[in-house]
């Protein structure tokens, strides 16, 4: 493993890939240039595949994520965050945990036609969509391609409730949108915010929006009446979890009316990945912050239990719950749940030319 620190990436390295690779489709030339970023400067390019899946929707079973259908417009993140619990995801399409989830991206360009062929079917039940739940929907990349603004045109002219968790400000580009879209209170907003410090984020989160950019977005949506909250994600003991009061402070201040948060997850090669890093960027606090993780997790890494796998246990956890759970009722936080409306949907078309 090579010292050189890569520029704009949180992994920085390759971890095995656990299962048997697969073969992928690239865009063709012309098509990349449609979208290619500037990449002088930088040790890994980005690299864009063509993602040929057939449903855009994914249904979840598990009863602690709390939402049951998830949409996800691409497959890799280059926000690069290096804690993101999503990276083995990756392997299922022959890449790697590591550099190859920040920089090999599969796009779903058909995501809103697609979308819109899941709503027109019977079988399709209304229910609020997580706008993602696996990846940002809003990476760099989304500022070219706008996919997701396309997508959300098709959620608001069939009048399907949405919720969206980014880190990245570019979520203003679709304000108007999004604003109709309040109007009928189909859709909340959250970002996910982990420190107030530029230095941490940008070692953390290399591509995500600077932690003002995100409060300034907070705002902006509060003033246009959005329901708009900050998730605290991943709480990393030891590293940010002292910073939950303040980043929830700022958050109201800005007019959030929501917060959550969820403890740091490291599920197969994410642990390897974060153990590196830590112990690259923070040598003098890598044995405290790793000895907190093992407090929580009943001496191990990371666990799969339901029930525990986002929240952890024993007084430690306990101590950071309570801590979360004093700020947000000292900030006004969480007085009032957010819910949507589903029987606004519209099955027909001709549902949708009558208005």
């Amino acid at each position: 493993m090579s010292n050189t620190k890569l520029r704009g990436r949180g992994a920085q390295f390759n971890p095995g890939n656990r299962f048997e690779k697969l073969s992928i489709e690239e865009f063709k030339p012309d098509e990349l240039d449609y979208f290619a970023e500037e990449e002088d400067e930088k040790k890994i390019p980005t690299q864009f595949f063509s993602d040929e899946s057939k449903s855009v929707i994914a249904k979840n079973d598990s009863y602690d994520v709390g939402f049951e259908y998830s949409f996800n417009p691409y497959r890799g993140c280059e926000h690069g965050c290096i804690y993101c619990y999503a990276r083995p995801s990756h392997e299922f399409l022959g890449f790697s945990s590591g550099t190859d989830f920040e920089s090999k991206i599969m796009i779903k360009k058909d995501a809103p036609k697609l979308l819109e062929a899941e709503f027109k079917k019977k079988s399709y039940k209304p229910d609020f969509i997580m706008f993602s739940g696996n990846t940002d929907c809003y990476q760099p990349v989304e500022r070219q391609l706008r996919i997701t603004r396309e997508t959300l045109k098709v959620c608001l002219k069939y009048r399907n409730p949405v919720s969206i968790i980014t880190k990245n400000a570019l979520i203003q580009r679709d304000m108007d949108i999004l604003k109709e879209m309040a109007e009928l209170n189909l859709v909340s907003v959250c970002l996910s915010i982990t420190t107030l410090s530029k230095d941490l984020a940008r070692k953390m989160e290399p591509r995500t929006s600077l932690p003002e950019k995100r409060l300034q977005t907070i705002e902006k949506f509060a003033k246009e009446n959005i329901p708009v909250g900050v998730n605290i994600a991943p709480v990393i003991p030891g590293l940010n979890d002292e910073e939950i009061p303040a980043i929830l402070k700022e958050a109201a201040s800005r007019g959030a009316v929501f917060a959550g948060h969820i403890m740091l997850r490291l599920p197969y090669a994410v642990k390897d990945l974060f153990l590196q890093w830590l112990k690259k960027e923070f040598p003098d606090r890598e044995s405290k912050i790793i000895n907190k993780i093992r407090e929580m997790r009943d001496g191990k890494l990371n666990e799969y239990e339901f029930g525990t796998r986002f929240s952890a246990k024993g007084e430690l956890a306990e101590t950071i719950h309570t801590l979360f759970e004093l700020s947000s009722k000292k900030y006004g936080l969480n007085n009032k749940k957010i819910i949507l409306r589903k029987d606004l949907f519209r099955k027909s078309a001709d549902q949708i030319e009558l208005f």
